[in-house]
């Protein structure tokens, strides 16, 4: 699975990345809404993202309306320490689609299975 994962904080982006990769994903990592979509036009859109909701400039919640103006179907997941349904039900993602930080490896990986596998 080509997964893209955003988050402004350095050791989260990479904790995230490396179990994902550990669980046999492809994953794109960016720092910033920025970033992600750079990622995005050099390496091609993701099948799903894995995104923070809190970051400076462009949150995650712009940033997945930017990506889903490309790919009205993208699957994405909210890693975040953010726990409001109401700005989660706003982005246009289902509270099931949110992982409340701090999570465990096996959280991160059977949520981001789930997303992958409902969106087939």
């Amino acid at each position: 699975m080509h997964l893209l994962v955003v988050d402004d904080e350095v050791d989260i982006r990479d904790l995230i990345a490396r179990w994902l990769r550990a669980d046999g994903h492809h994953v794109i990592v960016a720092d910033s809404a920025a970033s992600a979509l750079a990622a995005v036009d050099e390496y091609g859109m993701p099948q799903a993202a894995v995104l923070d909701v809190n970051m400076p400039d462009v949150d995650g919640i712009e940033l997945l309306q930017l990506l889903r103006d490309r790919d009205p179907e993208l699957p994405a997941l909210f890693a975040t320490a953010v726990w409001d349904s109401g700005v989660l039900e706003r982005s246009g993602v289902a509270a099931g689609r949110h992982l409340p930080k701090p999570f465990t490896r096996a959280q991160l990986c059977a949520a981001v299975h789930d997303l992958t596998t409902s969106a087939q």
